[in-house]
């Protein structure tokens, strides 16, 4: 269905349980919205959100005026990064390529039944096309994701699936997470001004070293005054897919995400708790994104390929000449009064 969201153009579906809502500006799905719950767990920004096409940094600097300003204009829920997970080069910045790549400010077409969304769009920096369908079956939220390379040489990309969850959801000191990950690291250089974890730091989920000594349980979100975090997590080897939950214990709701490991094996966690000062964020913006994908951390294209691996696992994947790649991925909410310790890949 045709509508609106939050003053954006917008395709909506449909079930007794779930209404997805997805953005035409940028694709992102902005809403998972549980009816039974009465709860949307997916990060609404607190600024005003506008058709990427419409963002001109003369026009709104109430967006920063930075490289990824374009991105945050329009920036809403789950939104995928694609052909790079994190900032441009210089040079890439200059040809006006933003954070997270071109998928998230490109215009998508858009065709919905009652309970199904096929969108495209074709990425002109990239060389890429990229196809999503989405239906509602099994209880959740089936998509598939496919990626074309238009060009003739073999691609080296970055392509995550950027979750970002929001209040009323999530909650300091009270929402939970369970994930099937093992080893992990702390981001290696500073990462904001709220930064609590040790710089560069291995550990093993969920106990994540602290600054100050001593270590923090990352499967309760924090209780802190402002604090600022990312850390990259590998996915279990010993699991054919890989998973993360949270669950909001005042809507009694869980909420996650489950996908083939061998299609995505990093799970990343960003943590934004009330410090980031600059326009938009105004000190104001709590999140926790759970970020599944291709790559260990967001960095740029040259950093993503001289890293290679981490872990002894790849930190990117390539997309060979003129060939596609698909991947497919669920997303279920469900009405608990606690949270499950695992999600398994639904029935048929």
């Amino acid at each position: 269905m045709q509508t609106t969201y939050r003053g954006r153009k917008a395709v909506s579906i449909e079930n007794d349980d779930l209404r997805v809502t997805v953005l035409r500006g940028g694709g992102h799905l902005a809403e998972i919205f549980d009816k039974r719950a009465g709860v949307n767990p997916l990060w609404t920004p607190p600024w005003e959100s506008i058709e990427p096409s419409r963002y001109d940094p003369r026009r709104h600097p109430e967006y920063g005026g930075t490289v990824e300003s374009s991105l945050l204009a329009g920036i809403m829920g789950h939104n995928l990064c694609l052909d790079i997970f994190g900032g441009p080069s210089d040079d890439e910045a200059r040809a006006g390529l933003p954070v997270h790549g071109e998928v998230s400010i490109v215009d998508f077409d858009i065709d919905g039944t009652t309970d199904s969304i096929v969108m495209a769009a074709r990425l002109p920096r990239a060389g890429l096309d990229v196809e999503r369908r989405i239906e509602l079956k099994g209880g959740g939220v089936w998509i598939r994701e496919t990626v074309q390379n238009r060009g003739g040489v073999d691609k080296p990309v970055g392509w995550t699936q950027h979750v970002t969850l929001g209040p009323p959801f999530l909650q300091k000191g009270r929402t939970e997470f369970r994930a099937s990950v093992t080893r992990s690291r702390v981001f290696e250089s500073g990462f904001g001004a709220g930064d609590y974890l040790r710089t560069g730091a291995d550990f093993t989920w969920p106990h994540a070293p602290r600054i100050d000594g001593g270590t923090v349980d990352l499967r309760r979100f924090t209780d802190a005054a402002t604090s600022s975090a990312y850390t990259a997590h590998l996915t279990d080897p010993a699991r054919a897919n890989a998973f993360f939950l949270a669950f909001a214990p005042e809507a009694r709701l869980a909420f996650g995400y489950v996908w083939r490991r061998t299609d995505f094996p990093w799970l990343g966690i960003w943590e934004e708790n009330l410090s980031r000062v600059p326009a938009p964020w105004n000190s104001r913006t709590l999140t926790r994104g759970m970020e599944f994908g291709v790559s260990p951390f967001p960095e740029t294209r040259k950093a993503m390929v001289e890293r290679g691996r981490l872990f002894d696992t790849p930190g990117f994947r390539w997309i060979p000449a003129g060939s596609q790649v698909s991947v497919e991925y669920f997303c279920v909410s469900a009405v608990t009064d606690a949270i499950p310790e695992t999600l398994e890949w639904p029935a048929n």
